[in-house]
């Protein structure tokens, strides 16, 4: 299995509204819920205002399209790097999975992903 590397520094927020993040760029992902609205995004392109934000974030994405009858996929990454000490921030889309861990952790999670198998590009 491919994981290709994000070459951008990755930030975790909060904020107020949606109308606050600047949907024409190029890469994010936003989860709503009754409780908060959260962020993912590259660091250059942090909204002004955020309630809380997390920075320090490098990330991987699962290469190609993963049938939803596949299991276990994300389950086993995430293990290998708990293994390792190496804490996550998942976020799923229609197509993949993208894993986010913190900068000081990347090269680390992506030797110890390669020694288990795993195709870095």
């Amino acid at each position: 299995m491919e994981l290709k590397k994000l070459e951008y520094d990755l930030t975790v927020c909060k904020v107020e509204a949606i109308t606050d993040i600047n949907m024409a760029t190029d890469f994010f992902f936003i989860g709503k819920t009754d409780e908060e609205i959260s962020l993912v995004c590259k660091t250059d392109d942090i909204p002004e205002i955020t309630t809380e934000r997390d920075d320090g974030w490098k990330g991987f994405r699962i290469q190609g399209i993963i049938d939803f009858s596949l299991i276990g996929i994300l389950s086993k990454l995430s293990g290998i790097l708990a293994e390792n000490n190496i804490g996550i921030f998942a976020v799923s889309t229609f197509n993949t999975d993208y894993i986010l861990v913190k900068a000081e952790n990347f090269e680390r999670a992506l030797r110890v992903l390669s020694a288990e198998g795993y195709t870095i590009v």
